[in-house]
């Protein structure tokens, strides 16, 4: 046995229905399209989503969401938090060593009344105090 002597099993396939081949055939004249219209012409082709008139399902939903990708800062206030005013240096690994924050965190703010004053002490990029 041959792989060029494979068949399909029996009665598995069906041969192709040739339409437009004469009235005996049964798909003759208007071969199986129907009488007139937009759908019966050569070239046609409904639009994608196309719902008949109404309006379409994408359309009727209302449109949610936007998702920034710019990175958002961890603010810490520091009236609140005053470990980290006191602190000599101010870095992302200072800050870590007296307040809590998760390692997936890149950027801090510093916010409060006294923030502006401690702009002397910061040592990092990563760390930002309100105002100049």
């Amino acid at each position: 046995m041959g792989i060029e002597n494979l068949t399909p099993a029996e009665g598995s396939t069906h041969s192709r229905k040739r339409v437009g081949r004469g009235q005996g055939s049964g798909t003759g004249k208007t071969a199986a399209r129907g009488q007139k219209g937009q759908k019966s012409r050569s070239g046609y082709k409904r639009k994608r989503n196309f719902e008949g008139g109404q309006q379409p399902l994408a359309k009727r939903l209302p449109k949610i969401g936007f998702t920034s990708r710019a990175v958002k800062p961890y603010v810490i206030n520091v009236e609140k938090i005053k470990a980290v005013a006191e602190l000599e240096e101010i870095t992302m690994e200072t800050i870590r060593s007296v307040h809590k924050i998760a390692n997936c965190i890149a950027k801090v703010k510093l916010v409060g009344a006294s923030a502006k004053d401690l702009a002397s002490k910061i040592k990092d990029d990563n760390v930002t105090t309100t105002g100049k």
